[in-house]
Order: structure tokens, then C-alpha cells, then sequence
């Protein structure tokens, strides 16, 4: 059957004899090749006739039945290995080129990774510069050594030392152990060699401006933030792409504390959520913003006002994230909106490192809410305060603007300042009374505040409640229900802590609020 295949691809006549079939132009690989049914599909013809083309399309043909059966020797493993705990300690050890983990995985894993024998020869650690000194040698003593010296053969230390350093919850350890100092710091502070990466390509270069002076003018741009087309346009209805918003007193209050150290600003709450509310009706997305704050008691009261304003709406939804400045640190997102909080004090975000992580998060559009006499008056702030108030302190939007845009970011546009929260408010209104006419002219717009159960209507209007609706009574933690008690909470750089006058007075570690507590009634 073979034979009568190959007369008819071929034309090779098997009733010849050999030298008749080498003397009609045949090559020897050719005519002794097993395999031409199998290469069928391959493509054709596959010999010519010429004896060292032929030869080396056979060793070829060859070598790809030797691949194919290594594959399956590979593979072999897994029919004898039955659990997959078995099955990844094979792919660990045996396949796998870059493996990732955490250095809490690395300490977890050890006897494990040192019993299956574990061998690799390059370590790189990033944000090193947040991570404990103890904890950077853990991943360096995973595998054993050969004879006494480690097989490890580099290790690169990625990091920024002008960014937050690791969490230290007690103080007397942070303040006499100085276990707050990275091993990528320590080399720095002992002038070790470095290689400063002294481009950025993530921020457009006017909201740069804010944190690269404190790299000594070394940090440029990378072509890219000043050519591809989304760094070169203007945010759709905002006139800046980085602006300060002074908020005033909101019902007569700035901070607040429910709880001692708990710091919130319900004024700055509102703003910052009816901006964000304003930016997904002219048709931003949501994964693209990002609201951070210097404390938790704001954070936690940020989640209670987005998810009554805009979590039951699904045309306004909730944002990519709501977090403290400190856990956001090696994240980034396109808009980020940031409540600074605190009105009698400047606070923690005094420390230069902290407003270093707070002002290079976002890419492409940054707005600050806080209270300007107050943080203008703080020397350690001073550069970055004098840069925005280079700008209106009033938030200034194109209201007549949507989310795409062909506003170059010089151009301010015919700007709309916004003088306090209840004038956000009543422009929101106003705005979502525009779109509910021109997507549906035949029907009137709802009365406000919305009804508790809204509509299940398919294109639901935005409902604008009374600024009032969700401001906490005293005793409430961001419209969470907290129990009172008489030991001192510090809500320091996004990490809660209690300070407990035990023996000694070493400060003890709080445990964080029980996520199950009952939320506030609409009351």
C-alpha cells in the first residue's frame, strides 16, 4: 500500500530495481524513508532527489520524532504522580525557569523547597525597599548549599528608598531596633554602588513635577508619555490634570474622630465621591479611578458613601478601589482622587515618603481634597503645595465636556469652579438632568431623594439624595456601628494599631474590625 502511495505522490516504481531507481533521479534517503505517510500534510514534495537535500530533510523529519517523544517522557511523570501537590513539586523542581513568591511564602515553604532539592542560581526581589532586612535573607537560603558555599550566584535589589519603608506596628522597635530600615536602604545609606533608573514612563510630566524633585532633578521622561495619544489630550471635563481642592468646613465640621486616632472628614467624603459620580456620567470607566486616603476611618468611611450613593446604580457603579495611601504603594491606576482628611493637624503625611507614594500613583489625572491653609503651612510640604497653588484651589470642571476629548491639557477651556459640596451637588444635578432629557425627552426625571428601592428600569436615571443622607451620628465609624472602649487606637500610614499601657508600656498590635459588624440603618 505504501508502495502504491509513492508511485502516485512520487512516482517511484518499486518493480525497478535499486539502481534502476537511483539512475531515474531518486536519492537513497528517499527511497529508504519510512515515514511519508505520517509527513503527509507536511509541505511537499519533501525529497527532490538530490542525495544531501534529501538527507538532511530526513534527519530533520527525525529529530522532530525525537522532540515528540521527550514530550511524552515529560509527561510520563504526571500518570505516576496523583495528586497535584506531587505534580507541582515535579514542575517546580524540574520544569519551571522564573518562579514568583512572596518572601512570607518563602519563609512558609522552606524545609519544603530544601527537602525536594530546590536549586536555583538568580534572585530579584522588587519594592525591596518596603520589606523587613530579616525577611530579605529568607528567599537567599531556599535551596541547600553545595560543599558549604551557596550555589546562588546573584541577587538585584529592586526598590525606592524615597518611598514608604516597611511596617513596623510597635513603636519602641520601629524607633531603638530601627527594623523599619530595608536592606535595600541600608546599602544606600552605606553609598553601596546603585543604578538609578532615571526615567519614568508612567505619570504624564506635569503631575511628575510633584515628586521628581526629590530624586535631585535626576528623574526624566520616557518618550512615551510625551507621544502616545492618551498623555496628550486633556482629561474630558476637568480643566487640569492635577489639581488641590480646598475643602471647607461641611455643616460646620472638618475632622472628625468617632473613636480616638480614627480620623474622618465627611466633607471630603461627599466631594470626592460626587466628583467620581460626576466623571462616570460623562463617561469615564470605573476600573480606571481610584480613590486613596491617608487614614482608615476615612477609607472605611469612603466605602459607606460610595456604596449608598452609587453601589445599588449600576450605571455609576463602584470604583476600581478604595484604599489608604500606604497599601497602594507599588499600584497605580489613570485617575486617582485623594483625601488628605485631617483640618487640625498636618498629620503623617508629613513625612516626605508618604507624599512621595502618594502623589506618583496616578497616570494621566490626579485631584487632592484637603485643607489648604493648613497644609500650605507645612515646611516639608512646601514644594508641592507652591505647585498647586500655581492652579485654582476651587475644582474647576468643562461641564459640557464628555470623557473623550480633543482639549490639549494646556488649554484650560471656559472653566467652571466649584465653590464648595453642596454646589458639586447641585451641578451633579443639573448634569443628570441634561442626560435624562437627551436619552429619554418623554420622560420626567425622578424626584429626589430616590425612593429606597430604585427602579429596575434598564436606563435608570442618576438619583441625587440630600448631602445629609449619609452623615454618621456620633458613635458611628464611617456609618459602622463600633463599639467604644477605653484603649487608644492610631490610625498610622493605613494601618491601625492600639497602644495598650501593659508592662513595660510596649505598644501591642490591634486586631483589625470584624468586617461582620452591622451597617447603619437608611435612619
Amino acid at each position: 500500500e505504501q508502495d502504491m502511495i509513492d508511485e502516485e505522490r512520487m512516482g517511484i516504481d518499486y518493480s525497478k530495481t535499486p539502481e534502476d531507481l537511483l539512475a531515474s533521479g531518486h536519492s537513497v534517503p528517499q527511497l529508504l524513508f519510512p515515514f511519508r505517510e505520517f509527513f503527509a500534510d507536511a509541505p511537499q514534495p519533501l525529497f527532490t532527489g538530490d542525495h544531501q537535500h534529501d538527507l538532511d530533510t530526513a534527519e530533520g523529519c527525525f529529530k522532530y520524532f525525537e522532540h515528540l517523544f521527550k514530550e511524552v517522557d515529560e509527561c510520563h511523570a504526571f500518570e505516576l504522580l496523583r495528586n497535584q501537590t506531587e505534580r507541582a513539586n515535579y514542575l517546580l523542581t524540574k520544569h519551571a525557569k522564573v518562579i514568583a513568591m512572596t518572601c512570607t511564602h518563602a519563609a512558609l515553604t522552606r524545609h519544603n523547597l530544601i527537602d525536594l532539592r530546590f536549586k536555583y542560581d538568580n534572585l530579584i526581589m522588587e519594592e525591596s525597599a518596603q520589606i523587613l532586612e530579616v525577611e530579605t535573607f529568607i528567599p537567599m537560603l531556599l535551596q541547600q548549599s553545595e560543599r558549604g558555599v551557596s550555589r546562588l550566584k546573584r541577587v538585584v535589589l529592586i526598590g525606592d528608598h524615597h518611598q514608604l519603608p516597611p511596617v513596623v506596628k510597635n513603636r519602641a522597635f520601629q524607633r531603638y531596633g530601627h527594623l523599619d530600615q530595608s536592606l535595600f536602604s541600608r546599602f544606600v545609606r552605606l553609598q553601596t554602588p546603585t543604578v538609578l533608573l532615571d526615567k519614568q514612563g508612567r505619570a504624564r510630566p506635569e503631575i511628575a513635577t510633584l515628586y521628581n524633585w526629590r530624586y535631585e532633578g535626576r528623574l526624566g521622561d520616557l518618550p512615551k508619555v510625551t507621544a502616545e495619544p492618551e498623555y496628550l489630550t486633556a482629561n474630558g471635563g476637568l480643566c487640569h490634570v492635577y489639581q488641590f481642592v480646598d475643602v471647607g468646613d461641611f455643616d460646620g465640621r472638618g475632622e472628625s474622630a468617632p473613636q480616638p486616632f480614627f480620623y474622618q472628614n465627611l466633607g471630603e467624603a461627599e466631594y470626592m465621591v460626587a466628583l467620581y459620580m460626576f466623571m462616570r456620567l460623562i463617561g469615564y470607566p470605573a476600573s480606571k479611578i481610584t480613590l486613596l486616603t491617608t487614614y482608615n476611618g476615612q477609607k472605611a468611611l469612603l466605602n459607606d458613601v460610595v456604596r449608598k450613593r452609587c453601589g445599588w446604580n449600576p450605571n455609576i457603579g463602584l470604583p476600581a478601589k478604595i484604599e489608604t495611601v500606604d497599601r497602594y504603594q507599588g499600584q497605580q491606576n489613570d485617575y486617582v482622587l485623594l483625601s488628605l482628611v485631617r483640618t487640625n493637624s498636618v498629620g503623617h503625611i508629613r513625612d516626605i515618603r508618604r507624599l512621595v507614594v502618594a502623589m506618583s500613583r496616578a497616570r494621566l489625572g490626579l485631584y487632592v481634597f484637603g485643607r489648604l491653609e493648613l497644609f500650605d503651612q507645612c515646611m516639608e510640604l512646601a514644594h508641592v503645595f507652591s505647585l498647586f497653588k500655581e492652579r485654582p484651589t476651587q475644582l474647576a470642571l468643562e461641564f459640557s465636556e464628555s470623557f473623550q476629548t480633543d482639549r490639549q491639557p494646556s488649554e484650560s477651556g471656559t472653566a467652571r469652579l466649584v465653590s464648595d459640596v453642596e454646589a458639586m451637588w447641585r451641578l451633579l444635578d443639573d448634569k443628570n438632568q441634561e442626560i435624562v432629557k437627551r436619552n429619554a425627552p418623554t420622560t420626567a426625571p425622578p424626584s429626589f431623594p430616590p425612593p429606597p428601592l430604585p427602579p429596575p428600569a434598564a436606563a435608570r436615571p442618576l438619583p441625587i439624595p440630600d448631602v445629609n443622607a449619609v452623615r454618621p451620628p456620633p458613635g458611628l465609624r464611617g456609618g459602622v456601628l463600633r463599639e467604644q472602649d477605653d484603649t487608644q487606637q492610631v490610625d498610622q500610614g493605613g494601618e491601625t494599631m492600639q497602644l495598650d499601657e501593659g508592662e513595660g508600656g510596649a505598644a501591642e498590635e490591634l486586631p483589625k474590625p470584624d468586617e461582620t459588624e452591622r451597617p447603619m440603618s437608611d435612619e
